[in-house]
């Protein structure tokens, strides 16, 4: 058969129901495939757009994503999205056309070295230079990408081989020998762990994306109140443990919570799982928990000691590694009246220092405000999604996610234009949940052309657009840290949402009081279809609490 029907086949044995892309002249013969493929396809608007979907719908649904695009600027604009997955280890295969051998290297049509371009931003990839190789290296492809660490995989395949009759065989075994991730952990190490929780005055466990990666939660939520743990979650980790449960400390970080952080502070022990102490949490790496050990369980051998070193290190499968230190933790039979003094210091924090804001005296809709009434309208049950900034902030804060996959943003890249193409992604795996993207005015024009898809492909995704009239994010840096002088942050006040949705097919609301927001909220979600939604907020609210960056967590200010 043509290497491109085994591509086809090889999907479908991969599980694979769903690919989103774009096609050009580099991969046409692959979109020729797809006519008799059986792959639902997803036409998107633009690349970045459909490597987010892709991105969204690994995140929702534990499963690998699947993204196409042609050569050149087809591939270049998957960049982003390819950078975002590396970050957030994000199971995501991208399949890239490229120009005919004959061509490469003379700077062809639309020709780019998309391996020497990505190479810094993937797991792994393939340049294809034999159509005979193609369906194994697709298969390895979705190996390495949901296997160890979960991460982006390109394949790059020239048009010509593309085209190419093969003699396809099922590929029934992948064997990688220089590829083998830890999954299990060390035992002694796990051991040593477990004495040194029992031991402990003051623990933290912290938690991270990893946890959420690995389908780990109930793990680590038996593991934590085998004893009273405090826990807290990094923005990539919420809803790996119940937000509503009294062990929770909120978010730690530059916009966590007080209690959270000033807990990672005075720790005497943090067991990070699934972490990687990443700046935004660790603050000035040099006074970061300076009376802490660490004990560190990840996945990734690289990002063991990498920020802070480990003092019991665990290289591991957070899922294996939690259940089996949860046996040797209650083999010691600890004594929980330990840990009574420490839960006072932190009830103290939390009674001195909830998160709060002033709500305005009138109608208008604080932005916190907007985020509690999405959560009552929702029942906090809706997969939220979100672009980057302060609307992403506050709804980290202020909408409390019961269970993971309920929370799909960018972290590690901070990537404006990511939540509504991953909201369609999302809806694309989850069709039986609703679905909600939080959006700022300045995020979601990036990639406001996937509301067409939406609409062709009847994804009814509700964006709801925080819309204070500025990059909010970039606006409170310049008021705190540059003397208020505000430096093109101001969005000014177009486009007309209601008309700019319903131009792309989609339903357009506005909402501008909070006394009425729950039940409009309400509406718009029983809206059949998509629906954008232009809720105007206080224009200069400040995300808050928050560590200057570079700060350590007790120099938190608002």
């Amino acid at each position: 058969m043509r290497a491109v029907d085994a591509v086809m086949e090889c999907l479908k044995a991969e599980g694979v129901d769903v690919v989103f892309g774009l096609p050009g002249g580099a991969n046409l013969p692959t979109y020729d495939a797809f006519v008799d493929g059986g792959i639902r396809h997803i036409l998107v608007r633009h690349e970045a757009g459909g490597g987010h979907a892709a991105e969204g719908y690994a995140k929702a649904t534990g499963k690998v994503g699947v993204a196409f695009a042609t050569s050149g600027p087809g591939a270049t604009n998957l960049i982003t999205p390819i950078c975002d997955a590396m970050m957030d280890s994000v199971p995501v295969v991208f399949i890239t056309g490229q120009v005919r051998t004959e061509l490469l290297g003379t700077d062809g049509f639309q020709e780019a070295d998309t391996i020497g371009i990505t190479m810094p931003v993937v797991k792994h990839s393939f340049m294809i230079q034999d159509p005979n190789e193609i369906p194994r290296a697709i298969h390895e492809a979705f190996h390495i990408a949901r296997t160890g660490r979960p991460g982006p995989v390109v394949v790059d395949i020239p048009q010509d081989l593309s085209r190419a009759d093969i003699n396809y065989e099922p590929i029934t075994d992948v064997r990688l020998p220089g590829y083998q991730p830890t999954l299990e952990g060390n035992q002694k190490q796990i051991r040593q762990a477990a004495k040194a929780l029992a031991a402990a005055q003051r623990p933290v466990i912290y938690v991270g994306g990893g946890v959420v990666n690995a389908n780990a939660s109930a793990e680590l939520v038996e593991f934590c109140t085998t004893d009273r743990f405090p826990v807290t979650c990094t923005l990539m980790g919420l809803g790996a443990f119940p937000a509503n449960h009294p062990q929770w400390l909120g978010m730690l970080g530059m916009h966590g919570t007080r209690a959270a952080n000033y807990g990672m502070d005075e720790a005497d022990l943090i067991c990070a799982v699934g972490a990687r102490f990443d700046d935004r949490v660790t603050g000035k790496l040099s006074e970061f928990a300076p009376r802490a050990k660490f004990i560190h369980i990840d996945v990734d051998p690289a990002e063991i000691s990498k920020n802070v070193p480990a003092h019991i290190p665990i290289v591991g499968d957070a899922k294996h590694v939690l259940a089996k230190l949860l046996i040797e933790y209650r083999a010691l039979t600890p004594d929980s009246a330990r840990l009574q003094a420490w839960w006072e210091r932190i009830e103290a924090w939390r009674e001195k220092h909830p998160l709060r804001y002033e709500d305005s005296s009138d109608q208008e809709i604080k932005p916190q405000y907007m985020i509690q009434a999405l959560y009552e309208a929702t029942g906090g049950e809706a997969i939220i999604t979100s672009d980057v900034g302060q609307h992403q902030m506050w709804t980290a804060q202020y909408y409390g996610f019961p269970a993971p996959r309920r929370w799909i943003n960018s972290g590690g890249l901070g990537t404006m234009g990511f939540g509504l193409p991953a909201a369609m992604g999302a809806a694309v795996g989850c069709p039986d949940r609703l679905v909600c993207c939080v959006a700022g005015d300045g995020s979601v024009q990036m990639n406001i052309q996937e509301l067409a898809t939406c609409a062709q492909e009847g994804i009814p995704i509700k964006v709801f657009i925080m819309n204070n009239g500025y990059l909010g994010m970039v606006r409170q840096w310049q008021e705190l840290f540059w003397d208020g002088r505000y430096s093109h942050v101001d969005t000014g006040k177009y486009p007309d949402w209601v008309k700019l949705a319903e131009a792309y097919g989609a339903s357009g609301m506005r909402f501008e009081d909070k006394t009425t927001l729950v039940q409009d909220i309400k509406r718009a979600i029983a809206t059949d279809g998509p629906v954008l939604v232009d809720v105007r907020v206080t224009r200069e609210e400040n995300t808050y609490p928050m560590i200057p960056a570079g700060q350590p967590a007790r120099e938190m200010v608002g």
